[in-house]
């Protein structure tokens, strides 16, 4: 985590930008993860849309960053800021509601440390990240200090689960841990 962090502070880009990012990323490399469950059957989505959770008076909106995985982190941090902004305002169009294949739920800057993702159908999958915290970690057999992250993967297991799910959280895992994005 600790050279992610090194990243995001070069690039100055948010950390729901780098969680989006890792998560399209990883969504190219384990495709069942954006894929959907429709009529009896699955099928893999062509384009990685990720919708993005946005509180609003109580309750969160859903818009959507198309090709998340072709953008880079400053694009989509600017992407993400403006998207919050329009949702927060009601000034999104429906459009901007529509199309993800993929959702990703940032609590981390509401401290919370971890929570549950909720599928939205017909999507494969959700993630669900809370808050970066310091702790203890151990390095070849030292302990130092470092920082981690909680999340949490639902997964819709008639399209995505167990190896397959768990290749797509080591890809995001990897991608934050190293700062390979």
């Amino acid at each position: 985590m600790e050279q992610g962090l090194r990243l995001r502070a070069r690039e100055r880009c948010s950390t729901t930008a780098m969680l989006m990012r890792a998560c399209a990323l990883a969504l190219r490399e384990v495709p069942r993860a954006n894929g959907a469950y429709r009529d009896g059957r699955f099928e893999l989505y062509s384009r990685v849309n990720v919708g993005v959770a946005v509180p609003v008076s109580g309750a969160y909106v859903i818009p959507t960053v198309f090709d998340a995985d072709a953008k880079a982190l400053t694009s989509l941090t600017a992407e993400l800021e403006e998207l919050a902004e329009g949702a927060r305002g009601g000034a999104l169009p429906a459009p901007a509601f529509s199309g993800a294949t993929f959702t990703l739920y940032d609590l981390g800057s509401d401290e919370v440390m971890s929570a549950g993702a909720i599928t939205n159908p017909p999507q494969a999958a959700a993630l669900a990240a809370g808050a970066i915290r310091e702790a203890p970690l151990v390095r070849e057999g030292a302990v130092v200090a470092g920082h981690v992250m909680t999340v949490t993967l639902a997964c819709d297991h008639r399209i995505l689960y167990g190896q397959e799910a768990a290749r797509f959280l080591a890809a995001v895992k990897e991608k934050l841990e190293w700062g390979s994005l």
